[in-house]
């Protein structure tokens, strides 16, 4: 019975035991953000099978069977006798057909043309889970310190609520003044409500794409490296530009294997017909050729509609690179101002928070302020200081992106 009663304790407390937090370090998150991804998986599905298919472009088709009777008669003396006449024959052959050299190399090249594009579909789709799990990486990170610092000022506050409890019960204090600390006590616990939030959707995202279920951030934040010069010359190489570049090289595939319908195809048949013993057995071999004839209207219309879609897909490169010289610009002058506030607030506002504190402290300790002012310093420089760090977490963001998304080397 004891024993009993022991197994089911610890089975309750194990089922009550809150999950151990897993250190995740920045680099450890990209990496294991390429893991056991179903984007990624399905996009390396796609590459695997373009690269199956593209092992049968080029090759000749299936040979024809052909089987048969050759020349039954049908009315006269001899209708419908196979060996009466010298031509009736049951004949059985095969023909192959044989396209012409530049369509099999146009194949060969559509079926190329598919594996790039399914690979560089998987580069976006990377990139997009690389930026992703960074990001969640760094609002995990910078979370967690601002709920640190939030609970640090709310646990100096309430040293400071018990001396204000302390000054109305002695009657130094007006009982007002203890519901005024109480007010702006709770601007730091509203503060740590919306962090709390905060701190639950980053560590969910992070976790999706780590695969642990309660990942924590482990180590410093990477300092990115924000080149605009080495930005501007790695364009052309981004990602969704080499998509492009390989849709269009598709497409120019595509405008070759039309062409190719300009140059005749060719053929080639055995056949073997049984006839009577009295007539002898017969072998045919036949040639076949295509005659392009009325190109116009059959195959240079098909041309020129495939060379426009390769003009179109061209057209439609040179606008994404427009497009992303655009977003680069913005992107920069985002992480400029966040950059800026962030500073701006860390080298010149903390230091007047700080300031007021003493201020008001010394004051305080003189006779000519009263707690609540403060205690209101305290709470101002605490909500400065979350303020702080959430703008280093915009700007460290979108450095990340930066460095991720046009930056010539990718983690």
């Amino acid at each position: 019975m004891k024993r009993i009663m022991s197994a089911c304790l610890l089975a309750a407390l194990t089922a009550v035991q809150p999950a151990l937090a897993q250190p995740v370090s920045y680099d450890e998150a990209l990496q294991a953000g390429r893991e056991d991804q179903p984007l990624l998986q399905a996009g390396e599905q796609r590459v695997d099978g373009a690269r199956e298919a593209s092992q049968a472009a080029g090759q000749l088709p299936d040979p024809i069977l052909r089987g048969g009777v050759a020349n039954l008669p049908i009315t006269g003396p001899v209708a419908f006798q196979l060996d009466e006449q010298l031509p009736t024959q049951v004949s059985i052959g095969v023909e192959q057909a044989i396209p012409n050299l530049a369509r099999r190399r146009a194949r060969r090249g559509v079926a190329a043309s598919y594996i790039e594009v399914a690979t560089m579909r998987l580069e976006v789709a990377q990139q997009s889970i690389d930026i992703a799990t960074s990001v969640a990486w760094i609002d995990l990170h910078y979370a967690e310190q601002r709920l640190a610092l939030a609970h640090a000022a709310l646990t100096d506050l309430h040293r400071l609520l018990s001396v204000a409890n302390s000054a109305v019960a002695s009657g130094s204090a007006r009982p007002a003044e203890a519901l005024s600390i109480r007010r702006e006590l709770l601007l730091i616990e509203d503060a740590v409500t919306r962090i709390e939030a905060q701190r639950d959707a980053a560590r969910a995202a992070l976790s999706s794409y780590v695969g642990t279920d309660d990942p924590t951030p482990a180590g410093e934040v990477p300092d990115f490296d924000i080149d605009r010069r080495a930005f501007e010359q790695s364009l052309g190489s981004n990602p969704e530009i080499l998509l492009a570049d390989a849709a269009s090289g598709r497409a120019s595939a595509q405008a070759d294997l039309a062409r190719a319908d300009l140059r005749p195809d060719f053929g080639v048949s055995v056949n073997y017909g049984r006839r009577d013993s009295g007539f002898g057995d017969a072998v045919s071999v036949m040639g076949s050729v295509t005659l392009p004839i009325f190109t116009d209207r059959r195959q240079r219309p098909r041309i020129r509609a495939a060379e426009a879609e390769a003009a179109a897909s061209q057209a439609e490169r040179d606008d994404r690179l427009r497009a992303l010289r655009v977003q680069l610009e913005a992107d920069l002058a985002a992480y400029r101002s966040a950059e800026r506030q962030w500073k701006r607030a860390r080298d010149e506002l903390s230091p007047l928070a700080s300031q007021r504190v003493d201020l008001e402290t010394a004051s305080f300790a003189a006779g000519n302020a009263d707690l609540i002012d403060v205690i209101a310093a305290k709470v101002a420089l605490a909500l400065l200081d979350l303020e702080i760090l959430e703008r280093e977490a915009a700007a460290v963001g979108l450095a990340a992106k930066l460095y991720l998304t046009y930056g010539e080397t990718r983690p």
